[in-house]
């Protein structure tokens, strides 16, 4: 059964197409050419036969070289059944589209990375009839992002940084930086990308801390995962609801990183009001070694 982290992944390229081709540029360094055009294309790869396959997502980049198929397969774990898909999948595309293929896969894990990596030889050995060396974005090559600058620079990469890297000791940098480039993109985009990052959060803990800073967002308030959050704030006020969600995030980003919080500490960031002071201690709880340090400066 496909589940919502499974589709986010690559639906997050059908979103913005040319998020694709930059990842293989500048991630892999796969000299692709730049596209001119990209359009989305049924996925739908089901013959008159009683056999079902289908791709993930499916896009034709119109490039000055020439039309490419840009097959992107989500992949969540080993799976040897692929030695035989991927290969159809191809030969397919390109008997009924005559352009060339091109397989990008995309995972959250290391370990279906190499396995994902690994070129799909079908034949004898020394003559290969067909070989498929699929291009894989993963743990170890999709950037880690952890700078607000640089996610503002380019805020569909650092939503895949963090669908891709949302666990481990810098999911918060990843997380805060990215909330803070979401503010510079238009509501409905960001919106999208909200959910996108949402789905793809399997660590209980930073999915709390990610909709913990996506309260602090105003567009975000219009947004179905926050319907609780909005109902209470309509009660409570807005700007209070505001204050309690952001203390809230603060403490939650201490415990995630495994940082002590005493109750003095705890005590004092609960009853902060003050939306600018509770954004200055989220920033510095994301590198604080101490719960103390939240408020070194003040």
């Amino acid at each position: 059964m496909v589940g919502s982290s499974h589709e986010a992944l690559h639906r997050i390229f059908q979103k913005d197409p040319a998020l694709l081709t930059r990842a293989l540029q500048s991630v892999l360094h796969v000299p692709f050419p730049e596209p001119h055009e990209i359009a989305a294309l049924n996925v739908d790869l089901t013959e008159i036969e009683p056999v079902e396959r289908r791709v993930d997502t499916l896009l034709r980049a119109e490039t000055d070289e020439g039309t490419y198929l840009l097959v992107v397969e989500s992949q969540g774990k080993v799976d040897d059944r692929k030695r035989g898909s991927w290969p159809y999948y191809l030969s397919y595309l390109y008997e009924k589209y005559r352009c060339e293929p091109v397989l990008i896969v995309i995972t959250q894990s290391s370990a279906t990375a190499r396995w994902a990596s690994r070129p799909i030889r079908l034949g004898f050995p020394g003559w290969d009839s067909l070989t498929v060396r699929p291009l894989v974005l993963g743990p170890d090559n999709v950037p880690v992002i952890t700078s607000e600058r640089q996610a503002e620079r380019d805020v569909p990469l650092a939503v895949l940084s963090a669908m891709t890297h949302g666990r481990g000791p810098q999911a918060p940098a990843i997380l805060e930086s990215l909330a803070s480039a979401l503010r510079t993109i238009d509501p409905d985009s960001a919106a999208v990308f909200v959910q996108f990052v949402d789905s793809c959060l399997a660590d209980p803990q930073a999915k709390q801390m990610w909709r913990d800073l996506m309260t602090a967002i105003q567009y975000f308030w219009r947004h179905p995962l926050a319907e609780q959050v909005r109902e209470e704030g309509r009660e409570q006020g807005l700007e209070q609801g505001r204050a309690e969600a952001k203390a809230e995030m603060i403490l939650h980003i201490l415990e995630w990183r495994g940082i002590p919080v005493p109750d003095a500490v705890r005590d004092r960031v609960s009853a902060c009001t003050e939306l600018d002071q509770l954004e200055v201690w989220a920033q510095r709880a994301v590198h604080a070694k101490d719960a103390a340090e939240l408020f070194a400066e003040d």
